[in-house]
């Protein structure tokens, strides 16, 4: 891989979404303070805590509102006998096309089965064989079965309430809930010192912080089609760039390939573990259409898969296409899968003789805050982790199941860097105001422009995409930026706008940017891949 970056220019935002005055306003301390309670925060906090550290773990609705608390399919380890650390570094390595941290993945890939046994400790529900060992299955782009899984279907649940419970017995951890972050806060010479943010009761309050650790989340929200939860609108992203942060790889959205489509309904997540127990893709006219696009056929990686459906939604004229599985035996699908099988239910499908309607959706932000292997932004006192981090594991591609794991290892590394920084002197504070003048153009409709901007960017930065879309798109959203990003809101509602606007406008220049096809990004005008100029990472910098 090219070491050089591309450099694109870091958009210009105003400091602070919100005015501050530290003299008038609600202020709390601790040492390390943690943004998010999925399993990469949750895990941190754990770490922060047992490193001696006094930890704030700050929820922007509740500890179950999180990616981790909807991932289905598993989480990947090296746990079988057949199996081998080599093995998983090379599918992550050949699914990320080129530009993944090969001392990443091997970090990640060799701390995994020791922390997923940390977890049975600690009382996630995994699985098991009939000898007792966690039970393991294949997905796309694994050469072995490695998917270890939780309550058939409902493996991120099982996780979060593990580390959740683990959470709770910590003193030294205090959780909030229903709070809602507009900013970081940073020193003179850009030091991370806290936050800024609305706590359940409306009021505006500052925490405080030795060390803070961004553990937000995803983005999916951004697009019309998703599996993400409404709080999925990478808040964390736009918080970390307007501070200073380095963002990298914002052109890299995966769509998961099968998402339940039902005309009206929100769109529910079949994982693709269905797939790799045998189900079977087919399109509206009955037609088995996978193997024509890959050798892999259903077991090809979700950027394939993705595209494959799409092309042949178009080819037939339909909104979707289907999964036949049928051949199951509908009690062991009741008993493997029944977050599923309950789902399909409720819409009258009865998998023994009906087809399960899907098409892809928007699923996991694989670009974020560039981060080193030990969590650390180049922001003094600031990690990331999870999905809002940019670690190097994923490169251009995901291999499925790969992210509870990155999450769980550097939440780990990123609550054990916090606390050996908090060891050293505090931050230095000191009074200061941020005043924002009045804006006098008009005010658009937030909820109107947030409709139009995740329709947009499904249309125009979506599975395929082409470089006048692309220009278009920049266009539009700098014309709602202006109306929006200038206007002082006092709600959520307005600052998700503001955010969303912000992290949209960069995924749009970064994708019109990288003129090749390389992992989930895919241009119809470049199709192939560009190794002399593209094995590399864009960032904003």
């Amino acid at each position: 891989m090219n070491d050089k970056a591309i450099i694109l220019k870091k958009p210009e935002l105003r400091r602070y979404l919100v005015p501050v005055n530290t003299a008038a306003t609600q202020q709390l301390f601790t040492d390390c303070l943690i943004l998010g309670s999925g399993v990469a925060g949750l895990r941190a906090a754990i770490e922060a805590a047992s490193g001696g550290c006094e930890v704030v773990l700050l929820c922007k609705k509740t500890l179950q509102d999180s990616n981790t608390w909807n991932a289905q399919g598993g989480i990947a380890s090296v746990l079988g006998s057949d199996d081998s650390f080599a093995s998983h570094i090379e599918d992550t390595l050949t699914t990320g096309c080129g530009i993944n941290d090969r001392d990443t993945v091997e970090q990640v890939v060799k701390d995994g089965p020791g922390l997923v046994k940390e977890l049975l400790k600690w009382g996630a529900e995994f699985d098991k064989q009939k000898d007792g060992s966690i039970s393991i299955t294949f997905e796309g782009g694994h050469s072995h079965a490695r998917v270890a899984h939780a309550l058939g279907d409902n493996t991120g649940k099982a996780i979060a309430e593990a580390l959740i419970n683990k959470v709770k017995s910590l003193d030294k951890i205090t959780l909030i809930e229903n709070c809602y972050v507009t900013d970081l806060i940073t020193s003179d010479d850009g030091d991370c010192l806290g936050v800024i943010s609305q706590n359940q009761k409306g009021m505006m309050e500052i925490i405080w912080a030795k060390t803070t650790i961004l553990a937000t989340g995803g983005a999916g929200r951004l697009y019309r089609e998703t599996t993400n939860p409404e709080g999925a609108t990478g808040d964390g992203l736009a918080i970390a760039v307007r501070a200073g942060a380095i963002l990298r790889d914002m052109e890299f959205m995966q769509f998961h390939p099968t998402t339940l489509y039902i005309a009206g309904a929100s769109r529910a997540l079949i994982t693709e573990t269905l797939r790799g127990e045998g189900a079977i893709l087919r399109d509206v006219n009955n037609y088995a259409f996978m193997a024509e696009y890959h050798p892999d056929a259903e077991l090809a990686s979700r950027d394939i898969v993705s595209r494959a459906i799409l092309s042949q939604m178009l080819k037939t004229n339909a909104t979707h296409v289907f999964l036949d599985i049928r051949h199951f035996k509908k009690d062991y699908f009741a008993k493997r899968f029944p977050l599923i099988s309950e789902l399909v239910e409720s819409f009258d499908i009865d998998i023994s003789k009906d087809l399960i309607p899907v098409r892809p959706s928007a699923h996991y932000m694989i670009g974020g805050v560039k981060t080193d292997n030990q969590a650390r932004t180049n922001i003094a006192n600031l990690f990331a982790c999870g999905e809002v981090a940019s670690t190097g594991l994923h490169g251009a591609n995901r291999l499925g199941s790969n992210s509870l794991l990155e999450g769980l290892v550097f939440g780990r590394i990123a609550g054990q860097a916090a606390a050996q920084q908090c060891g050293k002197d505090g931050v230095s504070l000191k009074k200061f105001r941020y005043d924002i003048p009045q804006s006098d153009r008009s005010r658009l409709d937030t909820a109107d422009v947030l409709n139009s901007l995740r329709s947009l960017m499904w249309r125009n930065v979506g599975i395929t995409r082409l470089a006048k879309p692309l220009v278009e798109s920049q266009e539009i959203i700098s014309f709602w930026q202006r109306y929006v990003l200038d206007k002082v809101f006092d709600s959520p509602q307005g600052w998700e706008c503001q955010n969303m606007l912000t992290v949209c406008l960069m995924m749009a220049k970064a994708a019109e940017a990288r003129t090749e096809s390389r992992g989930v990004h895919f241009r119809n005008d470049f199709p192939q891949t560009d190794d002399k100029k593209f094995k590399t990472h864009i960032e904003f910098a």
